[in-house]
């Protein structure tokens, strides 16, 4: 009889702790992609609250993306959904409707693709069809994810008043590490060789702008989208003109144009991240800035 009681009463506390599991992993606060996820979850330290980031495949970008049921279901149950902004989350269409939302791009100023770059698009930038009218690639500029945190701790705080000043006491050791990670790279690539880039995404004009790198092109090509062989000669002849010893690529995009004009000129291919996938956005940074230094010395 006494072990029957004690086998009841642990098969109800196994019952009671596996119901507060479940209810304990209920999506609270939901973020978009990598950099709004880090920086939320950053903020949430020392806090129940739990973040939950809805996009964690290997992408550069978001034009064709689209929701899965893990990812809808999870909007739906969250109390606030974090999104980058300026533009990024087209994808979610009216989903968000319903939901509290912090926008981290507010009161940053947006960069226009086509003002970076004086040379003419349409004979020179392979043209997939997809356009952002403004660049959201917003958080390559640690001073813009300095903004962003702040955008985010603010929101938190609104939907959260209890822990807001466990919120900000966290804000300022986020910003700390912007702070010292704009310093590194500002002091890695002072005295570069080269400070032109050709890279094949067009998100890194936030990134040069935040360490006075030029882009010279930046050619957004995508499997089953490459680089018409116009644009192809053009590129090597920007190469060989400004005698570059690289070119860049993306982590997840295509590397067949930036092969050919390896061959042709003999530069050599590195690899930047968007730090919109991954694992860490202060690891993707960083190794942006030790890439360039490496490339370009």
């Amino acid at each position: 009889m006494k072990r029957l009681i004690r086998l009841l009463i642990g098969l109800m506390l196994l019952g009671l702790l596996s119901g507060c599991a479940e209810s304990g992993s209920n999506v609270q606060v939901a973020a978009t992609t990598l950099p709004v996820y880090d920086f939320t979850l950053r903020l949430c330290q020392g806090t129940p609250i739990t973040v939950t980031r809805l996009v964690t495949e290997q992408v550069s970008c978001l034009h064709d993306y689209s929701l899965n049921v893990r990812q809808v279901r999870a909007v739906e149950e969250a109390q606030m959904v974090v999104i980058s902004g300026a533009g990024l989350e087209e994808f979610f269409g009216d989903l968000l409707l319903d939901a509290p939302i912090v926008d981290a791009s507010r009161g940053i100023t947006l960069l226009c693709p086509e003002e970076q770059d004086s040379h003419d698009h349409e004979e020179h930038h392979h043209d997939d069809g997809h356009h952002h009218e403004e660049d959201p690639h917003i958080w390559l500029s640690p001073e813009n994810a300095k903004q962003m945190a702040q955008n985010i701790c603010q929101g938190l705080s609104e939907q959260y008043p209890e822990y807001a000043q466990t919120f900000a006491q966290n804000l300022t050791g986020l910003q700390e590490d912007l702070d010292a990670l704009l310093q590194y790279g500002k002091k890695q690539l002072k005295t570069l060789s080269y400070r032109e880039l050709i890279t094949f995404h067009d998100g890194f004009s936030y990134f040069a702008q935040a360490f006075d790198l030029t882009i010279l092109e930046a050619v957004e090509e995508e499997s089953g989208s490459e680089a018409s062989a116009k644009e192809l000669i053009h590129l090597i002849e920007e190469v060989e003109h400004h005698s570059l010893p690289a070119v860049f690529t993306e982590k997840s995009g295509s590397v067949s144009a930036a092969d050919v004009i390896s061959r042709e000129t003999g530069c050599a291919v590195y690899t930047l991240d968007m730090a919109m996938a991954g694992d860490s956005y202060f690891d993707a940074m960083y190794h942006n800035i030790d890439t360039i230094k490496e490339a370009l010395q």
